[in-house]
């Protein structure tokens, strides 16, 4: 066992969080901690971590084991330094030993002690074992999985925005490789391309992680445990969330079947008793019977306690079929393009899902369409068209002055404060909790705040900007399930795939600075891409473009052709130009082995000479040496990268002949 509580009660405040609880976490395991809004998740991590004393029990922990917290009440830290530094913060060790070195190098120049030699081959040689030559690289590898672009690696860590905090930091915890990972809602502030290197990347961590999320797509595909936190106490589901699904439906049948049997035949027993027990000859067996129903251990009724929010759009106005034309947009920060002569139409009806990388546009996009965001070119709206945006950042969202029946007022719906606070209800704010500030209300109190802003001004187009964030899974099937019976007009923002599948009729993606449409669910997306990148990999454009396409269509060279299907062009491939690049990417696989090769057998003779007396005893020869040994194995990590790639790119070049 890596960490664990023993029989563990906390409370927090009057509140019981959990009850007498015992969880061992092993090594290997990737479990999902879930539960409804306000259940305590987050507060069980922080118990996990010391950060909580119980108030019985222990929190039980590994001598040697190292644990690793990413929450969101890191994104208070804040600094000068670059996001590269602030993520290699994870190799204390190394970064010591770099200084170490460098000290330990300039005195035995001018010493040349032989004491000061054999620490500093001591050294190099616990360098050499944390591997450190390779941290920048591997740092620099891990932001890029996240998102982060080169150019951005130098930035300084207090420039970039809390999402992107969050991603410096979750980088800085998986490159400290802990023996365990907490992480509380990681997915809060990833785009999908990042989601999907989390997972590929957790999927093979090699200690235990334990997730607290809301996105089922991630939970199913991550984790293979779930410990739900219920009533106080947790219950264990081996398997993905799915499996959780379906097993707890089972078990609350046979708990209920369980509970109906044993009523029936307390209900028997006690009719028995009744008639019997003032007849002298049955008097001994009802009081036995009596005896044996108050040992009887009763089984409880079924009663699901969940935050049932009653969530139910209006429409006032019938809007005509065009709700919004875009036509001619552009749109740019300083020298960054992010929308260049674009257009598009959302018609009466449409269900259209924004989605792709961060840093492409869609929240620019949305507030494009919202009115609430400069812009070169028009944008007209529709017949009665009557729009409520709601915003990805509560903080921009929200008055923080406000009480929460203030705030649903500035909505302007028209309604008195009775049916205010009957709406409020609806969204779990009773009695004195309309009368809370926002400021005091956590993340899905404030999404709960702004979703019944939303409803309240009954509008016929709304403009969703990760309304999923900070809401549990049952609330965001309710929102589905409301979404879905809405008669407006949808156009959001998410990251959530499981809620883009379930609402969509339209998928819009912004590439080369167009808004893309794709009419069609989000599964038939998923698998048009999937189809379109593998067609991709084989086609080059006529121009001459030597790059490998993803997610561009191939327009012929004919100015009065038209733009027609990748899978339907792969015929028009140019046999000569194909195997041209064929052959040059065949050419460079065979230099990056010849390379690696020539380095690997560098690399051995330093370690030789390193290990000489010659070598070791003269101290100008030895820092000579040791530095052709570390530039050299620099070079070598860099050609390893480099090879890996060649031979992805030629793979895939291979599979299309």
């Amino acid at each position: 066992m890596l960490l664990g509580l023993q029989n563990v009660t906390f409370e927090f405040g009057a509140r019981t969080i959990v009850e007498d609880a015992t969880w061992h976490i092993q090594p290997n395991e990737r479990i999902g901690l879930i539960g409804y809004n306000g259940t305590g998740k987050s507060t069980l991590l922080k118990v996990l971590t010391g950060q909580y004393s119980p108030a019985k029990g222990t929190v039980e922990k590994g001598r040697e084991t190292t644990i690793g917290f990413l929450h969101q009440d890191l994104l208070g830290f804040d600094t000068d330094d670059s996001i590269l530094e602030v993520a290699m913060g994870a190799f204390e060790r190394v970064k010591k030993l770099e200084k170490e070195l460098e000290l330990l190098g300039i005195e035995l120049e001018k010493t040349g002690d032989e004491s000061l030699a054999n620490k500093y081959a001591d050294l190099l040689h616990e360098m050499e074992v944390l591997d450190g030559y390779s941290i920048h690289h591997r740092t620099e590898e891990i932001l890029q999985g996240l998102g982060f672009a080169n150019a951005d690696l130098r930035k300084q860590y207090k420039k970039f925005s809390g999402g992107w905090r969050m991603r410096v930091l979750l980088a800085k915890m998986i490159l400290m490789n802990p023996d365990v990972l907490l992480m509380d809602e990681p997915t809060n502030h990833l785009d999908l391309p990042s989601i999907e290197w989390l997972e590929k990347y957790l999927i093979h961590y090699p200690g235990a992680v334990v997730i607290v999320s809301h996105d089922r797509f991630f939970l199913d595909r991550m984790v293979n445990k779930v410990v739900e936190l219920y009533q106080r106490e947790l219950h264990f589901y081996t398997g993905n969330y799915s499996y959780y699904e379906q097993e707890k439906a089972l078990r609350i049948d046979m708990q209920q079947k369980a509970y109906e049997n044993q009523q029936d035949y307390i209900r028997q027993n006690e009719r028995f008793v009744e008639r019997f027990k003032a007849k002298a000859s049955k008097a001994a067996a009802a009081q036995s019977i009596v005896k044996r129903l108050e040992k009887l251990n009763r089984i409880e009724n079924v009663e699901l306690e969940r935050p049932n929010m009653r969530i139910n759009f209006a429409i006032d106005k019938t809007p005509g079929k065009i709700v919004v034309t875009l036509k001619h947009i552009s749109k740019r920060f300083g020298e960054t393009i992010i929308l260049e002569d674009t257009g598009a139409e959302i018609d009466r009806g449409d269900k259209i899902a924004l989605i792709g990388a961060n840093g492409k546009g869609k929240s620019t996009l949305l507030r494009i369409i919202a009115d609430t965001e400069p812009f070169f070119g028009e944008r007209e709206w529709g017949h009665n068209v009557e729009e409520s945006f709601y915003a990805q950042h509560q903080l921009e969202a929200l008055n923080q002055n406000n009480d929460v029946l203030e705030e649903l007022k500035e909505a302007r719906s028209g309604k008195n404060d009775l049916e205010l606070r009957s709406l409020l209800g609806a969204f779990l704010f009773s009695g004195e909790a309309v009368e809370k500030k926002i400021k005091v209300l956590s993340g899905g109190e404030k999404a709960r705040v702004a979703l019944a802003k939303t409803i309240a001004s009954k509008a016929n187009f709304l403009i969703l900007d990760e309304p999923t964030n900070h809401l549990d899974i049952h609330s965001v099937d309710l929102l589905v399930e409301s979404l879905n019976k809405y008669e407006g007009t949808i156009v959001l923002v998410s990251h959530d795939r499981y809620f883009i599948s379930r609402i969509a009729n339209k998928i819009w993606d912004i590439e080369d600075h167009k808004i893309r449409e794709f009419k069609g669910t989000y599964a038939e997306y998923e698998d048009w891409k999937e189809r379109k990148e593998k067609a991709d990999a084989a086609l080059l454009k006529a121009e001459g473009n030597k790059q490998l396409t993803k997610g561009i269509s191939v327009k012929k060279e004919s100015k009065n052709q038209v733009e027609t299907p990748l899978a339907n062009t792969q015929n028009n491939i140019i046999d000569k130009e194909f195997k041209k690049i064929l052959q040059k990417q065949k050419n460079i696989f065979q230099q990056l082995e010849e390379k690696i090769a020539k380095l690997s057998k560098i690399k051995s003779q330093l370690e030789i000479d390193l290990a000489s007396p010659d070598v070791y005893n003269n101290r100008t020869k030895f820092i000579q040496t040791e530095s052709e040994y570390k530039t050299n194995t620099d070079n070598l990590i860099k050609a390893n990268t480099d090879y890996e790639i060649a031979f992805e790119k030629l793979m895939n070049l291979e599979k299309k002949i």
